[in-house]
């Protein structure tokens, strides 16, 4: 049987601040141990993203996987400055996988023009 759980991110609306933290896994705390061992952390396997343009004009948005708030070069994901087209949207498929010291960072050259959303599964690093 799947330890995962399905979920859904989002919707976010992308602001100009394009180190925004969209997404960064949860650490678990409390409880107790069983057995001597501790699961401390969550991950994130994201498999389908979509960056919904809700305006009449095309817009672009930029995502980087990095620290929180960091957009460093070499660390550029899905695009920089993507253009999306006029009321449509861009897809991305694949897997990756974010621990709790990697964030989903970025934003939109337009205030809320775009909307992130995203589907993957949350599981327990262990």
């Amino acid at each position: 049987m799947a330890a995962n759980k399905n979920i859904r991110i989002g919707p976010v609306a992308l602001t100009t601040t394009l180190t925004t933290n969209i997404l960064n896994p949860q650490t678990l705390t409390g409880g107790v141990s069983a057995g001597g061992t501790s699961n401390t952390a969550t991950y994130i396997l994201i498999r389908h993203i979509r960056i919904a343009n809700k305006t009449a004009s095309a817009a672009t948005f930029s995502l980087w996987i990095g620290a929180t708030g960091s957009n460093t070069a070499g660390t550029e994901f899905m695009g920089t400055a993507q253009s999306v087209p006029a009321n449509s949207y861009v897809d991305w498929y694949g897997m990756i996988r974010l621990d709790t010291a990697d964030f989903l960072v970025g934003g939109a050259g337009t205030t809320t023009a775009l909307t992130f959303e995203a589907e993957g599964e949350i599981g327990v690093a262990g």
